[in-house]
């Protein structure tokens, strides 16, 4: 009786080991797989330099992104793939929105949600503007046609976006605190 009870219970053994194995193995695997955050961070690293690109007679896409931004992690596949077909052609240019340094062009871009691409021509003149989350046929178009100095084909296109607004005004505290500093004469009057 022994006999017949070791069998099923070295198969029941040998399943648990092979499953444990499996689950192991994908685990790994999993692991290994870049995140939609990491390629944004490694995109955007490995951009061109805003200030190169504006020198260097290429043409453009510029890229207004922020790290929180969900739909510009979820374009962060599309736009590495781009780059790797076109980087010999434009060059690729990430403004993270979260950098005050970025301000002028942001307000200059009218960035309004993001991701934003601006496509600009080697003279640095906008030829148009995209927004979101878009495929990567619709931006392909676009760029073949930015290369070939050619009208974009999808100069408003919009996809699922982060909306975003800059804040312009310092911000004030609602209470007036004496020793806050943070009230104001003016005119004779505490603001």
């Amino acid at each position: 009786m022994t006999a017949d009870n070791s069998v099923p219970s070295r198969l029941r053994n040998i399943l648990v080991i092979a499953a444990a194995l499996v689950l192991t193995i994908l685990v790994v695997l999993g692991s290994r797989q870049p995140s939609a955050a990491a390629s944004l961070a490694s995109l955007a690293e490995q951009a061109t330099p805003y200030e190169v690109a504006i020198a260097n007679d290429r043409p453009m896409l510029l890229e207004f992104y922020a790290d929180w931004c969900t739909s510009c992690q979820a374009m962060a596949g599309r736009i590495a793939a781009l780059k790797q077909d076109y980087s010999d052609r434009l060059d690729f240019v990430m403004l993270n929105i979260d950098n005050d340094k970025w301000l002028p062009e942001v307000l200059d871009y009218n960035v309004d949600g993001i991701p934003q691409f601006v496509y600009l021509n080697g003279q640095g003149q906008p030829q148009g503007i995209s927004i979101g989350e878009l495929p990567r046929s619709v931006l392909a178009a676009n760029l073949d046609a930015l290369v070939e100095a050619q009208p974009l084909p999808y100069t408003n296109a919009r996809g699922n976006l982060s909306e975003f607004s800059a804040d312009l005004q310092p911000s004030r505290s609602s209470q007036t605190d004496p020793r806050s500093h943070s009230g104001q004469v003016q005119d004779g009057v505490l603001d």
